[in-house]
């Protein structure tokens, strides 16, 4: 494959928001049929925005924690699901900065240049909670490891070119296996079934004694041992989905309002977007969404003050600015994507018209990591100074 090469934050929005208008015409449908997007992950590739945060001396843009998530939000806008499927492959690629060699991180680095796409097993299904791991490594003797285990709700495994496998060592510490999705014993199962966010191929991969070389290993124990930026970053990602889904489900509501609804006969008006009830609602749902960008750019700028300096303090800030912004994202996702229903009217409800795609993606997309607890640690910063724990949910 090859790709193109980004070269600077300008460029990097700017092919964003031409992919968010190509792939925002066909998200409907693909979202009704559960037409999986192979074409368009292969236009993102190509595109080279999938190598934004490769470093400059490895001839990357290296962009701002803001540029990367407002690229999302953008993509989130046209389609929730393409925006989702490489958020997985920023956070691996972001391990591979923290804990990579000197030569992991140029191997990893041309390999996303020439736009390979990571994807992810990380989740298992039936352990005790989504940080209890069975999958093992084992250590052969030349060297290298087997890999064995079961993982479930791997988004971007389908697409991948790489898939980053979470497993514990002999030593039961948690490290990452980089694993060619084509390597025997590797097997991606399309099983996700989801209401929501039905074509990320969010399904199992199976490891049945896959050898890995231990170059292909990386300790992602250490990624959280002293102040970090793993989870902050990550979930800024899924914070600027959330954002993008409002927006997109805003949109999508006042474009109906205008062109198809019909006025309620009470109101004596011509059409229904000169009904002051619905201005009324449509103003309260828009200051929602603005809240949601306004705290998304701030926790972005949060997590790139923290990168130039990064010290307990800028991480602790970061994690907490970054929870503030994801509980406005989701809870703005939901109520806007329900909404678009109470604004429009009865005809939006129709399975044809599929606006429903955008509150079912916003429910699925939203139980990612619960909210309730991010309000906790918020709570207890603002309260008694507590800085957040490095979990990497955070």
């Amino acid at each position: 494959m090859t790709a193109h090469v980004i070269a600077d934050d300008v460029e990097a929005l700017g092919v964003a928001a031409e992919l968010a208008e190509e792939f925002r015409a066909g998200a409907a449908e693909r979202d009704a049929e559960r037409r999986l997007p192979h074409a368009e992950l292969d236009r993102l590739s190509r595109s080279g925005l999938l190598a934004v945060t490769v470093p400059a001396e490895h001839g990357g843009a290296d962009v701002s924690a803001a540029t990367l998530a407002e690229i999302f939000r953008l993509l989130a806008t046209a389609d929730a699901s393409i925006a989702q499927i490489p958020q997985s492959h920023f956070a691996y690629v972001n391990v591979i900065r923290r804990q990579g060699t000197a030569e992991q991180q140029a191997f990893f680095s041309a390999e996303l240049l020439a736009g390979r796409r990571l994807g992810n097993a990380q989740s298992e299904a039936g352990t005790r909670h989504v940080q209890d791991f069975r999958t093992r490594l084992t250590p052969r003797p030349d060297g290298s490891f087997l890999l064995t285990g079961v993982k479930n709700y791997c988004t971007g495994a389908l697409f991948a070119h790489w898939i980053p496998v979470l497993a514990l060592a002999e030593d039961d510490r948690l490290h990452v296996a980089y694993v060619p999705s084509d390597a025997p014993g590797v097997t991606v199962v399309d099983d996700w079934d989801g209401l929501g966010q039905r074509t990320t191929a969010s399904g199992t991969v199976r490891l049945a004694d896959v050898v890995v070389p231990a170059d292909r290993v990386l300790p992602h124990h250490l990624t959280f041992e002293g102040p970090q930026l793993h989870g902050s970053t990550a979930q800024l990602l899924h914070a600027a989905i959330d954002a993008g889904i409002a927006r997109g489900a805003l949109a999508e509501a006042a474009a109906f309002v205008r062109t198809k609804s019909r006025p309620w006969f009470e109101s004596g008006l011509e059409t229904a977007a000169e009904d002051p009830l619905l201005i009324q609602r449509f103003g309260e749902l828009a200051i929602q969404v603005r809240a949601a960008e306004a705290l998304l750019r701030e926790a972005a700028r949060t997590v790139d003050i923290a990168r130039a300096d990064l010290t307990d303090d800028t991480a602790a800030a970061a994690s907490i600015a970054v929870a503030a912004a994801k509980v406005q994202a989701a809870q703005s996702a939901v109520e806007v994507a329900n909404a678009l229903f109470e604004v429009s009217g009865t005809r939006s409800a129709l399975a044809s018209l599929n606006l429903h795609r955008h509150w079912r993606d916003a429910r699925t997309h939203t139980l990612h990591d619960p909210v309730r607890w991010k309000i906790q640690h918020i709570g207890r910063h603002a309260l008694t100074g507590t800085r957040p724990p490095r979990h990497g949910l955070l």
